[in-house]
Parts: C-alpha cells; structure tokens; sequence
C-alpha cells in the first residue's frame, strides 16, 4: 500500500505546476505578440552561402544608438530582419544584379550597388557575389551605411568575383 502525499507536499507540487503553466503561457503571449516578418524568399536562397550568410547575422543593428535594431524571425529561407516595424529587410539568394549606372560602393570589402529610387528606403544589392543579397532599409529609421557596415562581414563569406568600376577603369 502506498502513502498518500502529505497536504504540503501536495501543496508544493501545485505551485509547482501553477508556476510551469504560468510560464508556459507566458511565452506563448509573450511569443503572440512579436509578429513573424513576411519576406519573400530569393530566387537561390536554398543556395548554401546563404545558409553562410544567415548563421552569421548580427542580433542587433545600430547596437547602443537611438536607432538600435533588434533582430527578428522571418517566414522565409536566406532571410533576415530587424525592428519594430521591420526597418531592415535582408534577403539572400537575390538576382546577380549586372552591370549598372547605379551608385556603387565598397564597404569593408564588400560592393553594394544602391538603388535610391524610393528614397527614404533604399535598395543595397551585393555586386560581384554569387548569390547576391539585398538589404531593404528604411533610412528615416536607421542609417543605410550603418546596416551595410554590420552586415559586411556576414555577407562576407560569399566569395567576391567581381566588384565596383568606374567608366575610367572600363574604357580607360
């Protein structure tokens, strides 16, 4: 025959699974209310450099400035984003963007080609990496040159076949 549990053992044991289920639905309120980012996954995002890219990616852009931006889950492969709203889209696995008059940078050994079109939210697309990334950025929210600073060494890891020119070099 077996004893009984004691009233205080009984007692323990249920703040003990309050405390567990209080837990449990706190996370899970908690999670609810940090939405998922929908991004549109690139064209080679099963490619592996992109998984590369993604492990690599920092938790936090503008880290310690007035525009810090956390890191959030995405819905999609080769993706990233940060902010509360989305203030920073990246998504590898793009288009290799061909030769262009956009702006063109070289940024910690990494070209980005800008498109400014929709200004304020500009357009960073790798150049010369294969598959490219893009990087959506919402420049009232956070400094485009800042995102593609701390996003060089993640992006990195793709190796460089080509890079930015100018007319001279081309025809010079």
């Amino acid at each position: 025959m077996t004893e009984s549990p004691s009233p205080a053992r009984r007692h323990r044991r249920s703040r003990v699974l309050l405390a567990a289920a209080v837990t449990a639905a706190s996370v899970f309120v908690l999670a609810a209310c940090t939405q998922i980012v929908p991004v549109d996954a690139g064209p080679e995002a099963r490619d592996s450099a992109c998984a590369a890219v993604v492990v690599r990616l920092p938790d936090t852009l503008a880290r310690d400035t007035e525009a810090e931006q956390p890191k959030r889950e995405t819905n999609a492969q080769g993706t990233g984003a940060w902010g509360t709203p989305a203030s920073v889209v990246l998504r590898c696995g793009a288009e290799t963007p061909g030769p262009t008059t956009d702006r063109c940078v070289s940024v910690n050994g990494v070209d980005w080609v800008i498109d400014e079109t929709d200004a304020p939210r500009y357009l960073f697309t790798t150049y010369g990496r294969t598959p490219a990334v893009e990087v959506l950025v919402d420049n009232d929210v956070v400094s485009g040159t800042t995102v593609i600073t701390e996003l060089a060494d993640a992006v990195s890891v793709i190796p460089a076949e080509g890079g930015c020119t100018t007319l001279d070099e081309t025809f010079g």
